[in-house]
C-alpha cells in the first residue's frame, strides 16, 4: 500500500466530487465509501479495524493511490503514519450546511430499517453505524449541537496536527485551484466534478433498498 493522498474530511464535504477530481488528476483509483459496495470482502476488514484490531491496510488499499470520505477518514491518523509521504487532504464546509446534508443523507440511511438479506448489506450498515454513529458521534447522532461540535473538533485536530507543508485544505465549492496548488499540478480545462447531491444520495439509497 502506498497512498499519495489521505482524505481526512468527513462524508458530505464534497468527497465524491473529490474522488472524481483526484482520479482526473491522476491520483486514482481513489477509495470512497462507494468502493466498499464493490469490494464487499473489505467489510469485515473495516469492521475489525473499527473494533480496534490491527487494520489490514495492504489488502484494503491494494491498487489505490488515494482515499477520501468514510471509512478512510475515520483512520486518517493511522493512514498518515503508514504513508508518511502522502498529503493529508481536509475537505470542509460550513458546519450548519454540513449538518443538514449529513442529517438528510447518511444519518437518515443509518437509522432506516435494513433488509435481512443479502447478509453483506446488513454487515455493512452495522460497520458504518458503529464507526460513524457510535464512535464518531458518541452514540448521539440526533444531538445537533454535539454532532456539529464533533465535526468542528475533528477539522481543528487535522489542522493542528498535520504540518502545513503536508496539509491540503479544500473548502467545498472551491473548484480545481486549491487542490491543484496543493498537489503541484496544473489546473484542468474541464469543469470541476459536481455530484452526489442530497437528492442523488437519497435516490441511490432508495434504489439500493429496492
Amino acid at each position: 500500500m502506498k497512498l499519495e493522498i489521505v482524505g481526512a474530511g468527513f462524508g458530505r464535504t464534497g468527497t465524491h466530487s473529490l474522488k472524481l477530481a483526484l482520479e482526473e488528476l491522476g491520483a486514482g483509483p481513489c477509495y470512497h465509501m462507494m468502493e466498499v459496495f464493490g469490494n464487499t470482502q473489505h467489510i469485515p476488514l473495516w469492521a475489525a479495524a473499527t473494533r480496534g484490531e490491527t487494520p489490514d491496510w495492504e489488502t484494503i488499499f491494494d491498487g489505490y493511490r488515494s482515499t477520501v470520505d468514510w471509512p478512510g477518514c475515520h483512520f486518517w491518523r493511522e493512514l498518515a503514519v503508514a504513508n508518511p509521504e502522502a498529503k493529508v487532504l481536509l475537505s470542509y464546509r460550513d458546519a450548519d450546511a454540513w449538518y443538514e446534508s449529513f442529517k438528510n443523507t447518511i444519518y437518515k440511511a443509518m437509522i432506516a430499517e435494513q433488509p435481512a438479506e443479502p447478509a453483506w448489506v446488513r454487515e455493512h450498515f452495522e460497520m458504518v453505524r458503529s464507526m460513524i454513529l457510535d464512535q464518531t458521534f458518541d452514540g448521539r447522532p440526533d444531538d445537533r449541537a454535539h454532532v456539529i461540535r464533533c465535526f468542528e473538533e475533528h477539522n481543528a485536530a487535522v489542522r493542528d496536527e498535520v504540518p502545513a507543508e503536508r496539509l491540503i485544505l479544500y473548502e467545498v465549492g472551491s473548484g480545481w485551484a486549491p487542490l491543484c496548488e496543493g498537489l503541484g499540478l496544473p489546473v484542468p480545462t474541464t469543469d470541476y466534478p459536481k455530484t452526489n447531491s442530497t437528492q442523488e444520495f437519497q435516490e441511490r439509497f432508495r434504489q439500493m433498498r429496492n
